[in-house]
């Protein structure tokens, strides 16, 4: 996409730094805090801190002329703009997991990891709650999706769950044998990482299958503003969502979009369980200092089984 971009735009040179979401949140704080402008574009995997920014004033507003092409869920009141439809997937070794064990859904995993959670001790993986902007909000997810949540919580947590705040280490792990299992990791990641390994498994569960985007705006004190805006306009054009569709392999979002991995392809495969999550407000309420702590305090109970 970089490399397109700047085909595309030669006038334009991009500086990008690659930063897992709570240093990104983080580093852009200290940037407006600065008081010397800030990046031109941010792009994260955390959606729900994208919304807490452009809530605070810190999203420029700005009518994307391909906003037309999204989904509602994807455009938060014209500043802050999904850019991928991305599966959350639970990946696995295929040499280590018996096809028997392998979960088709949460209740699987949930009875997976009450059977046999102590033959898994030390060999699941997931994001970090704590430390990873994306792990909040995806076991936040969980808890507004699924009434059993907590009860899978508290299984990770007897079999002494691994805690990542980088998917790529996760999926080097359970590729290397480390760990058997990871759970809540991007479709794209699960996908580029399969065509150079075929023993790693991945299921989209058929009960309830979050889709995620990797929420992108422009910053109110953008340096260079209107760069920002072409970065924009570009993520969300035909052009650079059939790359995303096709070799980024990390599902495109346009509706116009039909070839390669896209929201409806997913939607094909699974229909009716295809939960998107909506960039709206509602991602504001576990962003909420108390509940947060009280989300966080349940969190450290149930790693210990609690």
């Amino acid at each position: 996409l970089l490399k397109d971009f700047e085909a595309a735009f030669p006038g334009i040179k991009v500086d990008y730094s690659d930063l897992n979401s709570t240093e990104l949140y983080n580093r852009f704080i200290a940037e407006v805090a600065s008081g010397q402008g800030t990046a031109d574009l941010t792009w994260s995997s955390a959606p729900d801190l994208q919304i807490k920014l452009a809530s605070g004033g810190y999203a420029m507003a700005y009518t994307s002329p391909e906003a037309s092409h999204l989904p509602a869920w994807a455009n938060y009141k014209n500043t802050v703009y999904g850019t991928t439809a991305e599966p959350v997937t639970i990946i696995y070794n295929k040499r280590l997991l018996e096809p028997g064990d392998v979960p088709t859904s949460h209740e699987d995993l949930l009875k997976l990891m009450t059977t046999k959670g102590a033959a898994l001790k030390d060999k699941v993986a997931a994001y970090d709650p704590e430390r990873s902007g994306v792990g909040f909000y995806f076991f936040n997810q969980d808890e507004l999706n699924w009434k059993s949540a907590w009860d899978l919580n508290r299984a990770f947590g007897k079999a002494s769950l691994k805690l990542y705040t980088s998917a790529g280490a996760m999926v080097e792990k359970v590729r290397s044998g480390e760990h058997v299992m990871a759970y809540g990791i991007f479709g794209s990641y699960a996908l580029a990482t399969q065509a150079k390994d075929e023993n790693l498994g991945i299921v989209m569960p058929r009960d309830y299958t979050l889709i995620t985007t990797r929420a992108a705006f422009v910053p109110e004190k953008a340096k260079n503003p209107n760069a920002g805006k072409v970065f924009l306009d570009y993520l969300l054009s035909a052009r650079a969502q059939k790359i995303i569709a096709g070799d980024a392999k990390l599902f495109g979002v346009r509706d116009d979009v039909k070839d390669g991995l896209t929201l409806q392809t997913v939607k094909e495969m699974f229909g009716a369980t295809v939960k998107p999550i909506a960039l709206d407000d509602s991602l504001l309420d576990g962003l909420d200092q108390t509940k947060r702590l009280k989300f966080l305090k349940q969190w450290q109970n149930a790693m210990k089984g609690q």
